[in-house]
């Protein structure tokens, strides 16, 4: 059973005949129909939000086709309403679609061109209610999961370590491959820390040579060095009271770590060309591409250093194998790109979803947002991701279809909050059919159960 299943088509013909053989050819065609003889039968079946499409004669007893039609418009807006009207009245149908009537067909009409039209409005009113699902989950997320949007296992997991960790003065080791977003588990630790109301510090150590790594973190005073013609306060002494954020620490210079390591023991450090040791009471998070006890057994990382830094850790899922989360990432990403460069924000169809969901996305939840923005933009043809590499997809044809239903099973339980059997039926399964795939994809069905 496809999506567009799930929307009900709500059929207005007061002629029996026309009425009873387009509901069967729309039925046969898998579509859901209601069917009335007039506007005043079926006006209680329409409300905001409401999962159908209206297919409507324009010529009726009582209100007309077209004066219906303002009245679901000031209603539900985006609620597609399809007139049906006869060869005379082709004008007053182009009319009403200037007013915001979804399509008109022309009476008679073929059974294959009603249920292509119907189709298309089915589409379109799945992919908005979809749309508008997500909009709402983003706008009433609140606290750590508006700032960590995710409703996989694996970010459920790492925003309830993020909690604990929180309040704690543990210092903290991200683990996370480029874009997975490090910078902002960084920031949560700290937002949601008793720190909050001090600074925040952040500091990349990749390219940072010696010198310049040892003045970033220490600072130094005038005259320490040529072009040293002030004070400069460095990145720990100034995250003091607050959180000195560590990232690529795998790349800090092996000297400086020597001095980052003494400066974390004693919580003091010393500005360079001063012998004067300062008092810092800062919590200390680090993040890394690479394993850090690896490094530090190769020797490329020191293992004293490792040791010290390595209370806690989290480890960030790459967007890879959480692809359940990347309709609510992908729009919320929209939002922001239609807000920051004035245009609306445009709908996914279900061929682009695909192409999302079947992307390998190196650049993971960074690469996500730039595609966003070109989708915004309109900076894209035949592929969104054919610029960032849309080659590199999951080739495989089983790894495609395992993805595709994964996405199609979580949608639909969190559509029907947990409940397998409604599940079944709206994707057209027998329910032990579900179950075994609940099993093989590993899916739970307690976690939807608790966002109902």
């Amino acid at each position: 059973m496809s999506d567009q299943q799930a929307i009900r088509v709500i059929f207005v013909e007061d002629e029996p005949d026309v009425r009873m053989g387009s509901t069967q050819a729309l039925e046969l065609a898998g579509l859901e129909v209601d069917g009335f003889a007039s506007v005043e039968e079926a006006r209680s079946h329409i409300k905001a939000g409401v999962p159908a499409v209206v297919l409507c004669d324009v010529k009726l007893p009582g209100m007309p086709g077209t004066e219906w039609l303002n009245e679901i418009r000031t209603i539900d807006p985006d609620l597609p309403v399809i007139l049906v009207t006869g060869h005379g009245d082709i004008a007053m149908a182009v009319l009403a679609m200037r007013q915001g009537a979804y399509d008109f067909i022309e009476k008679p009409f073929p059974s294959e061109h009603l249920v292509a039209v119907v189709r298309r409005a089915a589409e379109k009113r799945y992919l908005t209610l979809q749309v508008q699902a997500l909009r709402d989950r983003i706008e009433n997320a609140h606290g750590i999961q508006a700032m960590m949007l995710g409703r996989s296992a694996q970010m459920q997991h790492v925003r309830e370590t993020v909690l604990t960790l929180a309040g704690t003065s543990a210092d903290v080791v991200i683990y996370g491959e480029t874009g997975t977003g490090k910078d902002l588990v960084a920031r949560c630790l700290h937002d949601h820390s008793d720190r909050r109301h001090a600074n925040y510090v952040p500091l990349n150590c990749g390219g940072l040579s010696e010198a310049l790594a040892e003045s970033e973190l220490f600072g130094h005073e005038v005259g320490s060095f040529t072009g040293a013609s002030r004070v400069r306060i460095g990145k720990f002494e100034h995250a003091h009271g607050g959180t000195l954020f560590l990232d690529e620490i795998e790349s800090m210079p092996m000297a400086v770590q020597i001095k980052f390591l003494r400066a974390l023991q004693e919580r003091s450090i010393e500005r360079i060309g001063s012998n004067k040791a300062i008092h810092v009471d800062c919590r200390v998070i680090a993040a890394a591409k690479d394993d850090l006890k690896i490094l530090s057994d190769q020797h490329k990382f020191r293992a004293d250093l490792y040791y010290r830094i390595g209370v806690a850790f989290i480890e960030l899922p790459p967007l890879r194998e959480r692809r359940e989360d990347i309709p609510l990432l992908f729009e919320h990403f929209t939002l922001l790109a239609a807000s920051r460069h004035q245009r609306t924000a445009p709908l996914l169809n279900r061929s682009q979803l695909a192409e999302l969901m079947a992307h390998a996305w190196p650049g993971n939840v960074r690469e996500l947002r730039n595609v966003a923005d070109r989708f915004v933009l309109g900076l894209f043809r035949d592929s969104l991701t054919s610029a960032t590499g849309g080659h590199d997809m999951l080739t495989g044809l089983p790894q495609q279809v395992e993805h595709f239903e994964r996405t199609m099973i979580t949608e639909e339980l969190r559509r029907h909050h947990g409940d397998v059997l409604r599940t079944a039926t709206t994707l057209g399964l027998p329910k032990q059919t579900l179950y075994d795939k609940l099993r093989k994809l590993r899916i739970s069905t307690d976690e939807f159960r608790k966002d109902s």
